[in-house]
């Protein structure tokens, strides 16, 4: 690919085009795009024309711009996040069925928690997450599960970073974050009251693929005084079940 009079190459200057839209911010024109992505102008305008064109993006009649459908058709052609979600939720709906609050799936992506699939019962407390959103890893349950269960480079990486927090009970000391993910390995879950919100709790377990890696992350976000026994046992025997269907899929 062509690189542009500032290094950055045409596949770099596409995917900031396309790391502009977010949960919250799904429909922008041309030149908000161009100003978010560090893009002059004319060339932001010349490659959402061109993405436009292939479908990838989408432009309404007061030429504003969307992410296209195609873009979602292509993003889940043999995706493995896919047959993940597609594996875990019926397992979801039984918990959600249980809790009656949030039941939630992610997997790990650039140093965060991604969250794939999430159902909330109407009456449900507070929750931050949503689909396709992120959080961090020291702070989320699902993000420490994750994270207890990833290779010593990420966790370094983190753990030596800005742990920031997002509610007064995150943690965010690194020696504290250290033990607590040793105990999260050895319980098999992890019980973070108040670490996103004050006012919830949440709980998350590991998912195992056919060969035991530790693939996603599933997890329950309860109100901050709930018990979170009968949540734990549902999640656990979950997670056993997704991973009996991704073996017998697997072959």
């Amino acid at each position: 690919m062509a690189n542009s009079p500032s290094g950055d190459s045409m596949t770099e200057r596409l995917v900031r085009v396309l790391e502009t839209f977010t949960v919250d911010r799904t429909v922008q024109t041309a030149s908000e795009i161009g100003r978010r992505a560090g893009l002059p102008s004319s060339t932001a305008h010349r490659i959402v024309d061109d993405l436009v064109a292939a479908g990838l993006l989408d432009r309404d009649d007061e030429h504003r711009v969307s992410l296209g459908m195609r873009l979602w058709e292509l993003a889940l052609r043999g995706s493995r996040a896919l047959r993940l979600r597609q594996a875990a939720l019926p397992h979801m709906e039984r918990i959600q069925a249980q809790v009656r609050e949030h039941t939630q799936l992610a997997v790990l992506e650039q140093d965060s928690a991604l969250f794939l699939e999430r159902l909330s019962h109407p009456d449900a407390g507070a929750n931050i997450t949503r689909i396709a959103g992120r959080l961090p890893l020291h702070a989320s349950s699902s993000g420490l599960v994750l994270l207890a269960h990833a290779d010593a480079e990420l966790q370094e990486r983190v753990l030596s970073g800005q742990l920031s927090a997002l509610s007064p009970d995150t943690v965010t000391d690194a020696a504290a974050l250290r033990r607590r993910l040793a105990g999260i390995r050895a319980a098999g879950y992890v019980v973070a009251p108040g670490s996103v919100e004050s006012v919830s709790t949440g709980v998350a377990v590991p998912v195992r693929d056919a060969e035991g890696t530790v693939i996603a992350a599933l997890s329950v976000v309860l109100p901050r005084d709930a018990n979170p026994d009968v949540a734990i046992a549902a999640l656990l025997r979950a997670a056993r079940g997704i991973r009996s269907d991704l073996r017998a899929t697997s072959g």
